[in-house]
C-alpha cells in the first residue's frame, strides 16, 4: 500500500496539478492538507472519476483536510478531539480497509506565527490534544499512522538555513519538544527511519527563489505506531514536483507499507 501526504495549498488553484499528479503517481491513499474549500464546494468528481473514495473536512478559504483512497474507508472521524470549540478544519481520520487495515489520520498542524502570541498558544494546545489522540491510537495496538503538514522542523538538519528559523514557531524549542513528546510515546518517524542526514526538504517558500536555491525545510511527516512501523517498506520525498507548473509550496511525501 502506497500512501502519500500532500499539502496542495488550495484545491481550486491546484486542481489540474493535483489531477496530473494522481494520474502519474497513482497513490493507493493520499492525505491532503490546505484544500481551502467547503465540503460541498470540493470538486469530488476530480477524485472519484479516478476511482478513489473521498472524505473531506473542509473550511471556507482556509485549512481543510481530506483522505482519498482506492480502498474502502470506514469509521471516518472529523476534528481533533479535546476542544469542542475549535472550528478549524485540521484533522480527519479513517480506517483504510486493505489487505491489512490501517488507521490513517490526516492533519494540518497550526503554523503558530507570530510567536509568542495567541496563534502560538493555539499551536501548542493543539499539539497537546494531538499527543492525547496519539496515546489513544497506541492503545489500540493496531497499524495506524498520523500524516500531514506538522509545521514543525524537528532538527536543525531539517532546514537548509537553520539560523533563519531560530525565532520561528516551526523551530522554537517548545515546538520541537512537543513533537518529541509525541514521538517518544512509541512512534516511528518514517522518513528518518529510512534516510539520514541533511538536505532533505518538503517545503520551499515561493519568495526569494527558495526552490532554485534549494532553501527548504522538512515539515511534512509520517508518524507510525509500532504495528504500522513493522509494515514499513520505504519512505521518500517527491521533491521534483516542486519544479512543475503552478506548484504547491509543499511536495508529496510517501510511505510504502506491506499492507
Amino acid at each position: 500500500m502506497k500512501i502519500a501526504t500532500f499539502n496542495i495549498n488550495g484545491i481550486k488553484a491546484r486542481a489540474q496539478a493535483l489531477s496530473d499528479w494522481l494520474d502519474e503517481a497513482q497513490p493507493d491513499v493520499a492525505v491532503l492538507q490546505e484544500i481551502k474549500s467547503m465540503d460541498e464546494s470540493f470538486p469530488r468528481e476530480l477524485i472519484e472519476d479516478k476511482g478513489y473514495n473521498l472524505e473531506t473536512h473542509g473550511q471556507k478559504s482556509f485549512n481543510g483536510v481530506a483522505i482519498l483512497s482506492k480502498y474502502p474507508l470506514e469509521d471516518v472521524r472529523r476534528g481533533l478531539p479535546g476542544d469542542d470549540s475549535d472550528e478549524q478544519a485540521r484533522w480527519i481520520e479513517a480506517t483504510v480497509v486493505g489487505r491489512v487495515p490501517v488507521r490513517v489520520c490526516g492533519l494540518y498542524l497550526p503554523n503558530g506565527n507570530p510567536a509568542p502570541g495567541p496563534k502560538y498558544d493555539y499551536k501548542l494546545a493543539w499539539m497537546e490534544r494531538l499527543q492525547a489522540r496519539a496515546k489513544e491510537l497506541l492503545a489500540m495496538e493496531e497499524p495506524a499512522l498520523m500524516a500531514g503538514d506538522y509545521n514543525v522542523i524537528p532538527q536543525d538538519e531539517d532546514a537548509a538555513r537553520p539560523d533563519a528559523w531560530r525565532k520561528d514557531a516551526l523551530a522554537l524549542p517548545e515546538s520541537r519538544a512537543a513533537f518529541r513528546r509525541i514521538l517518544n510515546l512509541g512512534y516511528t518517524e518514517a522518513f528518518r527511519a529510512r534516510v539520514q542526514g541533511p538536505g532533505h526538504y518538503s517545503f520551499w517558500d515561493y519568495q526569494a527563489g527558495a526552490w532554485n536555491r534549494n532553501d527548504g525545510i522538512r515539515i511534512d511527516h509520517f508518524l507510525l505506531t509500532p504495528q504500522c512501523a513493522d509494515l514499513l517498506v520505504d519512505c521518500r520525498i517527491e521533491a521534483e514536483v516542486r519544479g512543475r507548473e503552478k506548484p504547491s509550496d509543499h511536495v508529496p511525501v510517501w510511505v510504502e507499507l506491506d499492507a
